[in-house]
């Protein structure tokens, strides 16, 4: 492809968009995205990359961001949608179609689903392909990519299996469990998305790929327990109707069940590569079901993937619940205050957190959990920290260690203390106009129901001490203030 061409990226706010993007800005290519909000964009882009206001279901709002456009992206879809998410995609790809056509568009790239046309497919996968379809009425080359259950930190599917994994020893399993599937890592699919760019066909194409592994869900699930060193029973029931397996996945899952109701619908269709072509194409190898685990599983233990599911706006509404937010099986708790500090002033307080100084609020009932922890064989509050006014990378906080520092911004401490799950403890510190802004964030991992069942009863002590904490530190900040 001609690096002067542009080429414009839908869905960049998405799971696969979201990791697209810096591929295609690594190779210095002029990207255009399109995004219903793009101030959630903006700060995500390098410099040289355009953010420009669209939406797929209104036509006009398409014609200036197609202007010089040489190659589209296609990834958007409205399975988040509370109405006819079929008929949202239908008018998105109609719209779409027309203002590539009207505009020049060269090629259309499109990400679709796997599924056989002859077998009576779910409504998900119909509308995928119907998409595809529409798309090719535009008289643009659509290059248009099939593809099964994608593995990948952040993925949907992925998060709905690390969370049935994780939080159920026995699992009630109905018949979708067994429907075979072909898996691809998100690393070879994007490779396949990147590659496109340069295929030398002048013709429409569909491609079906996937990793070289024929496994049902229940054997993703396996696979994951094997590598996760757990053992988990999956005894399979007839009974589990679509509506019912959706409440179930929104209950101990972080699918909603209006997503899941679909994606369950999906999954009575075996989504199988029955045309092999795209490895004749292409000079990709997908690597197997147990590589692309194990890569996402490394990618999983960082604080948190680089983008996730729940953030396509499509489908996110922030999953807001009492007791936190939830981003895949993580729940995560955060508030923030405003002071009238520099942000050193007001880092002064967090940096100085723990030891003889204390955690500021309710230092009574950080002992007594000091005890438990002892009692429980942990570590308790035995050890203090290395120095009163600085820290570094790997210094110890009581029971905490620390995993990230930057100096007047970012404090992040991981738990070592005895929980069902793992935990971290965050503070942040952002200039503003008039000071600053304090942000506590408080994030926890949890194994098994005993992690949920742990999370939620401590939750209305924890936010007593964590909303004590930020607000006395908050003032010992603006103390600070008035001193100088």
């Amino acid at each position: 492809m001609n690096p002067s061409a542009k080429v414009l990226l839908t869905g960049a706010t998405g799971y696969v968009g979201g990791r697209l993007l810096p591929l295609l800005e690594g190779r210095g290519l002029h990207v255009r995205c399109l995004a219903r909000r793009p101030e959630n964009l903006r700060d995500r882009v390098r410099p040289q990359t355009e953010v420009v206001a669209g939406d797929a279901l209104v036509a006009d709002s398409l014609t200036a961001a197609m202007e010089g456009i040489d190659t589209a992206y296609y990834l958007v879809h409205s399975m988040g949608s509370s109405g006819s998410f079929e008929d949202e995609d239908r008018v998105a790809a109609r719209n779409f179609a027309a203002a590539a056509r009207d505009s020049g568009v060269r090629r259309i790239i499109y990400l679709g689903g796997l599924g056989d046309d002859s077998e009576q497919l779910s409504a998900h996968l119909r509308s995928r392909h119907e998409v595809g379809e529409l798309l090719r009425e535009s008289g643009c080359m659509v290059l248009e990519f099939r593809a099964s259950i994608v593995i990948g930190s952040g993925s949907l599917s992925f998060e709905l299996v690390r969370a049935l994994v994780r939080r159920l020893p026995v699992m009630i399993c109905p018949k979708w469990v067994n429907v075979q599937a072909q898996p691809i890592a998100i690393e070879d699919l994007l490779q396949y998305l990147l590659v496109a760019l340069d295929w030398d066909g002048d013709k429409n194409r569909i491609f079906e790929i996937g990793g070289p592994d024929q496994v049902s869900y229940g054997e993703i699930m396996r696979e994951y327990a094997r590598q996760r060193g757990l053992r988990r029973w999956l005894i399979s029931v007839p009974v589990l109707t679509p509506r019912l397996s959706s409440l179930w996945l929104g209950f101990v899952t972080p699918v909603y069940a209006r997503v899941g109701r679909k994606l369950i619908d999906s999954l009575r269709n075996p989504t199988v590569v029955q045309d092999a072509s795209a490895l004749a194409e292409f000079p990709i190898r997908p690597r197997g079901l147990a590589e692309a685990i194990q890569r996402a599983l490394g990618k999983e233990d960082n604080e948190l993937a680089a983008t996730r599911w729940s953030d396509a706006l499509s489908s996110s509404r922030g999953e807001r619940s009492w007791g936190g937010v939830r981003f895949g099986s993580r729940i995560i708790d955060t508030r923030s205050v405003a002071v009238s500090a520099s942000p050193d002033q007001a880092f002064a307080p967090i940096r100085r957190i723990g030891g003889r100084q204390g955690w500021y609020y309710a230092n009574y009932l950080w002992t007594v959990r000091a005890w438990l922890d002892l009692l429980a064989g942990g570590i308790g509050k035995r050890r203090a920290r290395r120095d009163p006014e600085t820290l570094r990378v790997g210094d110890v906080l009581d029971w905490w260690r620390v995993e990230e520092y930057v100096p007047n911004q970012r404090l992040r401490l991981a738990a070592e203390m005895k929980v069902p799950g793992r935990a971290w403890l965050e503070f942040e510190v952002e200039p503003q106009e008039q000071g600053s802004r304090i942000r506590q964030t408080a994030i926890f991992d949890p194994v098994g129901l005993s992690g949920l069942a742990y999370w939620y009863s401590l939750y209305p002590l924890h936010a007593v001490i964590f909303n004590g904490m930020l607000n006395e530190i908050a003032a010992r900040a603006d103390e600070a203030v008035a001193e100088g």
